[in-house]
């Protein structure tokens, strides 16, 4: 049986056409980068989040530093950000002179542990940081724990960043991702819930003061014009062309999103009684850009996968190795709690395909090839 792990050919048989249509105009009227497909996505993507400002940029980094700047950030500060995440949730604040403080996670989740932040905060304050902010991330699709994150980021008098490169789309107690924090960054990576034929990504806000200065950062820190510079800036503009593509998928998304819900169910009816499988807040829905179980204590991770390709199964791991151990980041702080449920799931996480369109008895063939490969 052939199985992807993420299948964009089947997603783009839908859309091809208006791809195609979309991009003969660009071709066709040459505003290669931010040309009119931009307003219009922004547009678009204001009505998934509800927020004022929607801004396009090159990707889910530069949507993240673009972010940092609009904040404000300055060189050694501290931004306290979860070590379970992808290396761009972290590597955003060196790349400012500013540091990451690492904080632990949930369990059942993945994401940042409201309960576990004063340590973070105590650990930073410990080294004589100054911390200023929270970066949260929306793991695998479902948000983080935002109102409990919201109440201690509000105590500490400290601004919070919704990392949704994973999560756009998903909302929590009905709100939509895009209003849970001051501000959300989302990537358009092929592979994300909603992604583009290239890099790409976009920063959400209500804070008018924030969106200017992204918007100023964007283009080399323009001020009224393009060769006026206001600010120290970068390239940060995303192309005419992604926007099409961006566009045509916004047009299923709905759709893709119930379908990803489908298929997570039928995971989790197959799996459950043999692996930890994702659990999702009372109130929260998942965007399920991955879906990520664990397996048992004591388990041959590498031999269960060279079981699991072997049966036509592909895998992937979510994450192997966590920030604060990676070689740049072993000088900067570290939650006093020491992490253990981040070792503990770098040992155990595996992600199994997922995407809209994996049919039931691909799932079923996949859950059969776990359970044997876990005999």
């Amino acid at each position: 049986m052939s199985i992807a792990f993420i299948d964009l050919k089947a997603q783009q048989a839908r859309i091809r056409d208006k791809i195609e249509t979309g991009l003969s105009a660009v071709l066709d009227h040459g505003a290669y980068i931010m040309g009119p497909e931009i307003t219009s996505l922004e547009a678009r993507l204001g009505d998934w989040t509800g927020a004022t400002h929607n801004i396009t940029c090159s990707s889910g980094t530069d949507a993240l530093l673009l972010t940092l700047m609009g904040l404000e950030l300055k060189a050694g500060q501290g931004v306290i950000v979860p070590s379970f995440t992808f290396a761009a949730s972290a590597e955003v604040m060196p790349c400012m002179g500013a540091i990451p403080v690492f904080a632990e996670i949930e369990d059942d989740s993945f994401n940042l542990n409201p309960e576990k932040l004063s340590a973070a905060l105590a650990a930073g304050k410990k080294s004589g940081i100054d911390v200023v902010g929270i970066i949260g991330v929306g793991l695998f699709g479902q948000p983080a724990n935002y109102a409990d994150i919201k109440t201690f980021a509000n105590d500490h008098g400290l601004w919070l960043v919704d990392d949704a490169a994973q999560s756009f789309g998903a909302t929590l107690n009905g709100h939509p991702v895009g209003q849970l924090a001051d501000v959300t960054c989302t990537s358009f990576f092929p592979a994300k819930p909603l992604g583009a034929y290239g890099d790409g990504g976009a920063v959400f806000t209500d804070d008018a003061k924030i969106a200017e200065i992204i918007r100023s950062c964007r283009v080399h820190g323009m001020g009224h014009n393009k060769y006026e510079n206001v600010r120290i800036g970068m390239t940060g503009r995303l192309d005419s062309m992604q926007a099409v593509v961006l566009d045509a998928k916004l047009d299923i998304f709905v759709d893709e999103l119930a379908l990803r819900q489908q298929a997570a169910d039928r995971y989790a009816a197959l799996l459950e009684h043999l692996v930890g499988v994702p659990v999702l807040y009372r109130g929260a829905t998942s965007s399920w850009a991955q879906y990520v179980i664990k397996l048992p204590r004591g388990i041959d991770r590498a031999a269960l996968i060279q079981k699991l390709k072997t049966a036509g199964v592909p895998t992937a791991i979510y994450y192997p190795i966590p920030m604060h151990q990676q070689s740049p980041y072993t000088q900067y702080p570290v939650s006093g709690c020491n992490l253990p449920v981040t070792m503990d799931l770098c040992d155990r996480v595996l992600a199994l395909p997922m995407h809209p369109y994996l049919e039931a008895a691909q799932q079923e063939h996949i859950a059969a090839s776990l359970k044997q490969a876990l005999a």
